[in-house]
């Protein structure tokens, strides 16, 4: 989805216009067919050769920054060139070419015994050329390119492949003789023999490796030699593999070009093999065999960085799978993709980066062939409109990891390997037609210890794996084991708060704990009578359970969960959806406790990056939650809720409400699910469209459950905008029994009702009678403490309990605005209702 394949070079755009124009249209069909790439240099410089009219071979070179074209060198007989390459300084060229009969003499100027030849030619100006080898065997040449930085130099550096199984390197020395770049003339060229006995050998351009295979016993060892700019070169790799190639002939690659009618002469290999890297230090290798007797392709990917290996079986309609066929396997470098593809067959994309990720397996046909970029507004809105039909993985989760895993993960090293990637711990869904076993390899053995660049990404990623065989990922399983942890300690301590009134202990806990705990009993079904936020109590000793929860460290979280809302990008005054700026404490404890623990895991890793730089990633990485979020919002407010001011209580929803209500729910679980806390405000717009869009019963149902957890913002809204009508007094008094004791005791008195009174009287007594100690106390008749004197038990007891509160205490009932006469009241009207006297 995110893939955009386009043509950055086209012979035919590029080349055959400059080609046609140097005086040939009447061989436009000759030079078309002949026409074709040989090489591509470091720098991008595109080296192609075609036939023109009257038996000349000729080779010329695309500049890509200037998008010239120019005429290289010229041979006066129609040859058929397997290899060139150009210095850097586009002073010396070589070649290795095969004459198309070996009958006659096919040059003018060379009348070559052997039938392969490798030539130097000096090209500053054409001046001369020099027989470097003519053999009887295919031979191809490299140039070395220095880097960037390195000066022009007066020596060249050439590799020599041969099929007789050795590569020599030649270094060229030039000078300037009157204006001209020529070869000097001290004898020889010198050359040295780099390695000898290889089967298959490929040759990686950009970074400057010689990757080989040498046979060994029934297996074989793949090596790499690296190039320097300084021209010093080193063995820098080693790994043996579970493949045999020694009964196959000398496979190159990336070295040249068979032409058709040198395919296939003088090699019998019957496998494609193949090494890939990308920029984060990852190594990879492709195998393919020729089956036997067989319809199904087999291909191994060995993720040499990781130390593992997957084996892909692919049923085929092919009844004869030729090795014509499997040439047309092409193996394609995405940087952290491969793509394996085999025309009118399949298309799989390999994940190199991270190997325990699906293969994605396509079939290309028509207006499918391509795929295109989309923005990240389409991407959610796709999202949006296809939840229904993902049923292996939640897009909602991998959407956000994912922004977060690419954006984050570019700004400094080595982070990927620490922030999760991905929400599915295993990819195990099945491919028809595609099966896929993963076995374990040996690990590479680095050969040099102090490395930059690649190498020193690979070494990284080699370290990673042997060290342990623990991921590294940062994942919502971590998190929600943190979080648990900590409810789990407030459950104890609350159950001690209720079995222990009345002994000689005073229970305390912290004031942020009680919202949290408050809110956690509410969603998993538990007692919701737990003391509101705010109450004092003196200090409980705890027992350390791991990690001791105390006022500084709370306070910390808080100050955290600060930081990660101001630090949120997504513009107030722009926003469309009606977002309330509440005061959520639990999500608000949930976001500070996320980034200490992230801020643990980063630190506990990245050592080489300092504490302000890693505070700002972990700082990012919730905001950027929370904006992706409201993102989500606000695409679909934007598309499906034009007018957000239709969100009251009077009048049920629309089916764009629906909707909404619906993305609304499936962000709220995957949020859950990920321990990832949501935007202020998002559970009470969640609540209002749910009270809109749902029946009553239902929407009872999913406060029960804990789907919709209750906020008082929603709750205030509520009982201001509503009447005291029947069916709302209903509504009212459903969602009132609901509320957590913390946000209950600040409603009620909104709500000026005979029930909201009954709450507020409950919740006083059990405030009163919390302060009786075990002391005696003396009570006298109840004729002589009260007047008010009724022919009932239950309730005289508590006139009686009250009255001895109220004379050892100083106004008691002055904070809360409440009067003796006012309980008494409540007290029998409650008794007479539960009493059926009315």
């Amino acid at each position: 989805m995110l893939l955009d394949f386009h043509a950055t070079f086209n012979l035919h755009r590029d080349v055959m216009p400059w080609v046609l124009a140097q005086g040939a249209p009447d061989n436009l069909a000759k030079c078309s067919r002949t026409l074709r790439i040989v090489n591509v240099e470091k720098n991008g410089n595109v080296l192609y050769t075609w036939k023109g009219s009257e038996s000349v071979t000729k080779i010329g070179i695309y500049d890509p920054i200037t998008n010239q074209n120019k005429m290289l060198y010229s041979i006066d007989s129609e040859v058929n060139v397997i290899s060139c390459s150009v210095n850097t300084e586009k002073t010396l060229l070589a070649l290795s070419y095969c004459n198309s009969s070996c009958e006659g003499a096919p040059s003018r100027l060379l009348s070559p015994v052997s039938k392969y030849l490798a030539l130097l030619v000096e090209i500053k100006p054409v001046n001369d050329l020099k027989v470097l080898k003519a053999v009887d065997s295919i031979v191809r040449v490299q140039f070395l390119y220095p880097g960037e930085d390195k000066h022009l130099s007066s020596e060249s550096h050439l590799l020599l492949f041969s099929d007789e199984k050795y590569i020599e390197q030649f270094h060229i020395d030039t000078e300037n003789k009157d204006n001209k770049v020529v070869i000097k003339s001290s004898g020889q060229i010198r050359r040295e023999r780099l390695l000898e006995d290889f089967v298959w050998a490929q040759w990686d351009m950009p970074g400057q490796r010689l990757f080989y295979i040498i046979p060994k016993d029934s297996s074989c060892v793949l090596h790499c030699i690296q190039f320097y700019p300084d021209e010093n070169f080193k063995h820098v790799l080693e790994v043996a593999l579970e493949i045999s190639l020694a009964n196959e002939g000398v496979s190159l690659i990336n070295l040249g070009y068979d032409p058709p009618e040198e395919r296939g002469r003088g090699k019998v290999t019957s496998s494609s093999l193949q090494v890939f890297t990308n920029q984060t230090g990852g190594l990879c290798l492709f195998y393919c065999k020729t089956p036997k007797k067989s319809q199904d392709i087999t291909y191994t990917v060995a993720f040499l960085h990781k130390g593992c290996s997957k084996t892909f079986k692919i049923a085929t309609t092919m009844r004869n799978i030729s090795d014509y066929k499997l040439k047309r396997l092409s193996f394609i470098n995405l940087d952290s993709y491969v793509a394996v593809y085999l025309p009118d067959h399949f298309f799989h994309l390999i994940n190199t980066k991270y190997p325990d990720m699906m293969c994605y397996h396509l079939f290309l046909s028509g207006k499918y062939r391509s795929f295109c970029y989309i923005f990240l507004a389409e991407i959610i809105e796709w999202i949006c409109e296809n939840l229904s039909t993902c049923q292996t993985f939640d897009p909602i989760q991998e959407f956000i990891i994912a922004y977060l895993h690419r954006k984050l993960s570019s700004e400094t090293m080595y982070l990927d390997k620490l922030l999760a990637y991905t929400s599915v711990p295993l990819w195990n869904m099945d491919i028809r037609g595609v099966s896929c076993t993963t076995d374990m390899i040996d690990m590479p053995v680095m050969k040099i210890i102090k490395c930059k660049g690649f190498w020193e990404k690979f070494h990284l990623e080699l370290e990673f794996m042997k060290q342990s065989q623990q991921r590294f990922l940062y994942s919502s399983n971590m998190q929600r084991r943190d979080w648990c942890k900590l409810i789990s300690q407030l459950f104890f301590f609350f159950t001690l708060l209720k079995v222990s009134q009345n002994s000689e202990l005073n229970i305390c806990y912290s004031a942020t704990y009680t919202t949290t705990a408050c809110r956690f009993f509410y969603l998993m079904h538990t007692d919701q009578s737990l003391e509101h936020r705010g109450h004092q109590f003196q200090q409980y000793p705890q027992k350390d359970t791991g990690e001791k929860r105390n006022s500084v460290y709370q306070r910390n979280i808080l100050e955290n969960a600060k930081k990660v809302l101001l630090n949120m990008n997504t513009s107030k005054s722009e926003r469309v959806v009606p977002l309330v700026q509440e005061e959520d404490y639990l999500q608000k404890d949930l976001m500070g406790l996320m980034m200490v623990k992230l801020k643990d895991h980063l630190s506990q890793h990245l050592h080489h990056v300092g504490k302000n730089k890693i505070e700002k990633i972990v700082l990012d990485y919730f905001s950027k939650q929370l904006d992706l979020v409201c993102l989500i919002l606000e695409v679909v407010w934007r598309k499906h809720m034009q007018d957000s001011g239709v969100l009251r209580f009077d009048t049920s929803g629309n089916p764009s409400e629906y909707f909404a209500f619906n993305i609304m729910c499936r962000i709220s679980e995957a949020a859950t699910l990920m321990s990832m806390p949501l935007p202020p405000g998002f559970q009470t717009l969640h609540l209002v469209l749910a009270m809109r869009c749902l029946p009553l019963g239902n929407f009872l149902h999913y406060i029960d459950i804990g789907a919709l957890p209750l906020t008082e913002a929603f709750v205030v809204k509520l009982l201001k905008e509503l009447d005291d009508r029947e069916e709302n007094e209903k509504l009212k008094y459903s969602i009132i029994i609901r509320l957590p004791e913390n946000i209950s005791e600040r409603v009620h008195r909104l709500w000026d009702h005979a029930i909201s009174n009954n709450f507020i009287a409950m919740k006083y007594v059990r405030k009163l009678l919390f302060r009786l100690n075990n002391k005696e106390v003396t009570r006298q008749s109840l004729t002589e403490r009260s007047p008010l004197y009724i022919n009932f038990l239950p309730l005289n007891y508590l006139i009686m309990m009250l009255s001895d509160v109220e004379d050892r205490a100083l106004n008691p009932f002055e904070e809360d605005n409440i009067d003796a006469t006012f309980l008494e009241e409540i007290a029998l009207k409650r008794t007479s209702a539960l009493l059926g006297l009315h």
